[in-house]
């Protein structure tokens, strides 16, 4: 894709100079789809994530077949995997089961998920949210233990779809907990993706005053209402500079009802490098992953850039014989 529109670069003070991309696309991209993906494709995914310049990949989740069948390879994925040195491929573990099946299977790193609010707690990690607390700190002590990293997420930060609005205070209290109890980064997720760059603005604010230092705060955002870039700078502006997406716009929360894809990675990286802040992402490169997976899947490529750098190559490819343009 060499040649395509690159964002204009026109840097604003006050906003971090690098961003960490945590791309999501090969665990909660695929998780509610309704295709089943061969192990195959899978890893040729995250083949071509890393060659696109991503070191951040979170590749799949040890969670039992009957919860999510699209995970049910998880451990001939991991043994086929070519991760390029520095890189990460960080597996979802749901309990201690999951972290002893994720270690056995060569992973080094894990993330676990609790629930700010009760009603997800319950549909999505079959307990309560002091329950899914609880044994995300038993997973991180016996993480810990192995010398295997985790990172935290808390769902359901901004909003819920039983409950509707989440209290920032139990958001915060879970994130404390779980910084507390030793995981390298809190991801604080807009799983339904309403947040608001006010509501994400008062949630991340509450969660630095608590003590959480913002090297350890990162978003995890959905645009569902299209709102997620909006969230991003709202973040930036705060010094956050560790988000959450997926390559396409892929995946949904197959537990929270009207929630669409995660954020793009494609259009989070347009307005990042038009910012001047680097990601050591290719965009070209990610576009071409986002078309390639479409046909594979035999859908259409859903996220803005990687529509827009399609088209922008198809007229490349096709002169305009057509006179008149002004």
């Amino acid at each position: 894709m060499s040649g395509l529109p690159q964002p204009r670069m026109e840097p604003v003070d006050g906003l971090p100079t690098r961003v960490r991309v945590y791309e999501v696309a090969p665990r909660d991209g695929l998780q509610a789809e309704t295709d089943i993906l061969p192990t195959a494709v899978k890893a040729e995914l995250c083949r071509r994530l890393y060659e696109a310049g991503s070191r951040d990949l979170e590749v799949t989740s040890f969670v039992p077949a009957t919860w999510i069948p699209q995970f049910a390879d998880a451990e001939r994925l991991v043994a086929g995997l070519d991760v390029p040195t520095g890189a990460r491929a960080v597996g979802l573990v749901p309990n201690l089961r999951g972290l002893h099946r994720a270690i056995a299977a060569g992973v080094r790193e894990v993330s676990v998920v609790v629930s700010a609010s009760e009603s997800f707690a319950r549909a999505n990690l079959n307990t309560s949210r002091e329950g899914a607390v609880e044994r995300a700190e038993e997973v991180v002590a016996a993480a810990t233990a192995e010398g295997v990293p985790v990172r935290g997420y808390v769902s359901m930060a901004f909003g819920d779809p039983w409950e509707g609005a989440v209290d920032p205070a139990t958001v915060v209290e879970a994130a404390v907990r779980l910084y507390r109890a030793g995981c390298s980064t809190v991801a604080v997720s807009d799983t339904i993706g309403v947040g608001t760059p006010g509501l994400t603005t008062r949630v991340v604010r509450d969660v630095l005053a608590a003590g959480i230092p913002v090297e350890a705060v990162a978003l995890h955002l959905h645009d569902t209402y299209g709102q997620g870039l909006a969230n991003v700078y709202a973040a930036l502006s705060l010094g956050v500079a560790e988000f959450d997406s997926s390559v396409g716009g892929l995946g949904r929360c197959p537990y929270a009802k009207g929630a669409t894809g995660n954020l793009a990675t494609e259009d989070l990286v347009w307005m990042l490098h038009g910012l001047g802040i680097e990601t050591g992402l290719d965009l070209g490169a990610l576009a071409a992953t986002t078309a390639w997976l479409a046909r594979v899947r035999g859908v259409a490529a859903p996220s803005n850039v990687a529509t827009a750098l399609a088209a922008a190559a198809s007229a490349v490819d096709t002169p305009s014989t057509a006179g008149g343009g002004r």
